[in-house]
């Protein structure tokens, strides 16, 4: 991708919070810095404590801050509607405002999430292989925690209860930097998480911010080596490059979603029309939701998901071959590179014409984001190929994009959708919160 172009869809996917580069030797205050070590070396504390939790203590924990989430959705609302009020007033666009939002289903959506966690297995001690050596070493490798898990987000409140709750249930400690742009909402839902944990015996610094030191702050979070242990990244790619670019912590890079739907030849009208109202309009601000559609010159689909798509508000980009294609009831804007390379998050949608699969694959390599990538088919031998070619962390046949979700997968919730390929791929459940440990068992033997 060209740098124009990087540039362009970073200002497309770009959110009210940003941490900006470093210059080269600058240095934070030093009050900031001993503020923000102190926080980490509490947190080193409080995760040997998580570290040692059973089962049973984490999942009273969970449920514990779901009901406290419950009993004081007032006050979390009220502190949210302080920060929607202040991102109107400063021009925040729809979609942003939509992800800056929370109302009683959400809190419940919240609540329940957690419920959800607590039913779900202990990832701690689980064992990954074993075995017994000739020489009667009993080997194991078995989940651990991360230790210190940092998490830098734009302005998604839910995310705080998000990745707090999946941090907990697999032993972790957190600290989070939830961005102005939520500062009172973070606020009132870090006091809920400490508070219920406190209120089951477990420690309260398991949950720490350094909100209170803004910008300074994060960068001091992102050089703490030793300190903490991970840093994980989550919102738009400016956000998630600076991070990579100025971390000496270890990150896990999650992506921007520019996710793509292909409508194969043998794709049937119905089929094809659902999915992409979901995928598209459903919740439009997030990240699996579909920018991109290909469509096979051969399908018949085209007219009814146009239509279709139109009438739920969606603004067509469409190519020279789509356009002349459409329906002259359904209006579109010529697209550009541009289109390709966006993550709109919005009632938008880049769609373009192939002439086989070859050429949709193409273009999923030229300009897809790693992220979701889907094919709707009744061919087998197209999906199966698909699925072989398509290089992303997650590849659906015949389904919405808007499943690339930590809850609808069975994950409980996520921390982000890993984009990378090293440790964490697609959504970063409980599991992708561990590491491993090697445990041998002798009983006197040397090595000859």
């Amino acid at each position: 991708m060209t740098e124009a172009l990087m540039n362009q869809a970073a200002e497309t996917s770009k959110d009210a919070t940003q941490v900006p580069s470093m210059p080269e030797n600058a240095q934070p205050p030093a009050e900031v810095e001993a503020a923000v070590y102190a926080i980490a070396d509490r947190s080193r504390q409080a995760a040997r404590s998580m570290g040692r939790a059973n089962r049973a203590l984490k999942d009273r924990g969970l449920r514990a801050i779901g009901a406290a989430l419950l009993d004081r959705r007032a006050q979390v609302l009220a502190a949210n509607a302080k920060d929607v009020e202040a991102g109107r007033a400063n021009g925040t666009s729809a979609a942003l405002l939509d992800r800056l939002t929370l109302n009683d289903a959400r809190i419940e959506a919240l609540a329940g999430a957690l419920e959800n966690l607590a039913g779900l297995p202990d990832p701690v001690g689980n064992v990954v292989r074993g075995q017994t050596l000739p020489n009667g070493l009993r080997l194991r490798q078995v989940n651990v925690p991360l230790g210190v898990v940092a998490a830098i987000y734009e302005a998604r409140p839910n995310v705080t209860v998000d990745i707090a709750g999946l941090a907990l249930k697999s032993g972790n400690a957190v600290i989070l930097r939830g961005g102005t742009a939520a500062a009172a909402t973070n606020e009132a839902l870090i006091a809920v998480l400490r508070e219920a944990l406190e209120s089951v015996g477990l420690p309260a610094d398991a949950v720490q911010t350094v909100d209170q030191y803004g910008r300074e702050g994060a960068n001091v979070l992102m050089r703490a080596r030793g300190r903490v242990d991970v840093l994980i990244p989550r919102g738009g790619r400016e956000l998630i490059q600076t991070v990579v670019n100025n971390s000496s912590v270890p990150v896990i890079e999650t992506g921007e979603g520019n996710v793509h739907i292909f409508i194969d030849e043998s794709a049937s009208e119905d089929m094809a029309v659902e999915i992409l109202l979901n995928a598209k309009t459903q919740r439009p601000s997030v990240c699996n939701t579909v920018e991109t559609l290909l469509v096979h010159s051969g399908s018949t689909v085209l007219p009814a998901v146009a239509a279709a798509l139109t009438k739920a508000g969606v603004r067509l980009h469409a190519d020279d071959r789509i356009r002349a294609a459409l329906p002259a009831s359904v209006e579109s804007v010529p697209a550009t590179d541009e289109d390709w390379a966006t993550e709109y998050m919005d009632l938008d949608l880049a769609v373009a014409m192939v002439d086989s699969l070859d050429d949709a694959v193409k273009h999923i390599r030229t300009w897809s984001s790693g992220h979701t990538e889907a094919i709707l088919t009744n061919d087998l031998a197209n999906a199966e190929r698909f699925i072989a070619e398509i290089d992303s962390a997650a590849v659906i046949v015949n389904a919405s994009t808007r499943f690339t979700d930590g809850g609808e997968l069975g994950l409980g919730a996520e921390v982000g959708i890993s984009t990378q390929k090293l440790h964490a791929r697609g959504p970063m459940g409980l599991t992708e919160l561990t590491t491993t440990k090697w445990i041998v068992q002798g009983e006197g033997q040397v090595r000859v």
